[in-house]
């Protein structure tokens, strides 16, 4: 018996297009080969979704979800209609396990489904299972590390659905927080010597949540979540204009606001950011034996505020730069080097699930 979770870790079919549905917008990005180890940008898109179309990572207006999933690959202009999706990091249980090294494909899947039932509250018929081999453990050798990912099924059906309601085939479902951290070796490189034996917090600022990662030399050394988000921008501009929530939405990225926007919603709204940051930062101090950080990297949407990395880097005294994974892509004709520039920070998820096609499978 093989647990699938639609090809989670092992895309079968190339070429493929990386689509992340965020709680604000439809994201998708195709790259393709550019030399050794080198990438492509051919063609990206952003279509902003209904309000409230995807609420707490679950698709809450299917026919608005998948026509702006529409919108979106028909202005892409491509040809491809295999995509990679994620689910959102709250719909997924992953664990990491130690299992003997030199088994079958039919024993090491028994001792996953094993393992897994300690670990997974809901009986194994109602989730899609997978799991991957990450190599030997780091304190035994000789045994294996697995990651175990587990998500209920219906959960894993409601992204297939819009998928193939909008003529699209996913081939591949990820998880949000494994496919921002694969964009974010792209960026690693840019870090003084690699990043090497630095401590960094990869920071995302969505739409409604803003997550901090901390990565040392590869590795994840902590992950939190709180409530925090673009959105909240969003409905004071609504708020101040006598805007709909749309209407402001499409004026925040478009830029086209009234004079005194900035000081007086932008500006604060920056300044809570930071603050947010700060806080972060602080319970990750508290609760490891960290106590400083040597690089914040800013992602997200609300990465693309112009000047937010100074304002970020003022609060906290970190050096901060904004997210950018395609920093040394080569761009196709058909991609605005300012307009990808300005929106990178906002496409980590896009630009991971895009990399899926290059995996070995």
């Amino acid at each position: 018996m093989r647990f699938d979770i639609s090809a989670l870790f092992n895309p079968k079919a190339r070429p493929l297009l990386g689509m992340d549905i965020s709680s604000s917008a439809v994201k998708l990005v195709e790259l393709t080969a550019n030399g050794k180890e080198g990438y492509r940008v051919e063609r990206y898109t952003i279509e902003v979704l209904p309000k409230d179309a995807v609420s707490d990572g679950n698709i809450a207006n299917l026919d608005g979800v998948v026509d702006a999933v529409k919108r979106a690959w028909k202005r892409l202009g491509t040809s491809t209609r295999n995509v990679a999706m994620a689910l959102p990091g709250s719909a997924v249980i992953t664990k990491k396990i130690i299992v003997p090294s030199g088994l079958r494909e039919d024993q090491l899947e028994v001792q996953v489904e094993s393992e897994a039932n300690q670990y997974i509250p809901f009986a194994i018929d109602e989730v899609n299972l997978d799991f991957q081999v990450l190599g030997p453990a780091p304190s035994v050798p000789e045994e294996l590390e697995i990651l175990i990912a587990a998500s209920k099924k219906e959960r894993v059906e409601d992204r297939v659905a819009v998928a193939e309601s909008a003529g699209l085939s996913a081939v591949v479902v990820d998880v949000e927080p494994l496919a921002a951290l694969a964009a974010y070796e792209l960026i690693e490189r840019q870090l003084p010597e690699g990043g090497k034996n630095q401590t960094v917090a990869l920071i995302d600022a969505g739409s409604n949540v803003m997550s901090l990662t901390v990565m040392r030399n590869g590795q994840q050394v902590y992950a939190r979540e709180q409530a925090f988000g673009g959105a909240q921008l969003t409905q004071d501009i609504a708020r101040h204009y006598g805007m709909t929530y749309e209407e402001a939405e499409m004026a925040k990225r478009a830029g086209n606001l009234p004079e005194g926007y900035e000081n007086e919603l932008l500006t604060p709204f920056m300044e809570s950011l930071a603050l947010e940051v700060s806080r972060a930062l602080q319970f990750f101090f508290t609760s490891t034996q960290f106590n400083q950080v040597d690089h914040i990297v800013l992602a997200g949407g609300c990465a693309v505020i112009p000047g937010v990395d100074e304002v970020v880097a003022t609060r906290t005294q970190v050096s901060t730069l904004i997210a950018n994974p395609f920093a040394n892509m080569v761009l196709s004709d058909r991609v605005r080097a300012k307009s990808l520039l300005a929106d990178a920070s906002s496409l980590m998820v896009a630009c991971g699930l895009a990399l899926r096609r290059f995996d070995p499978s």
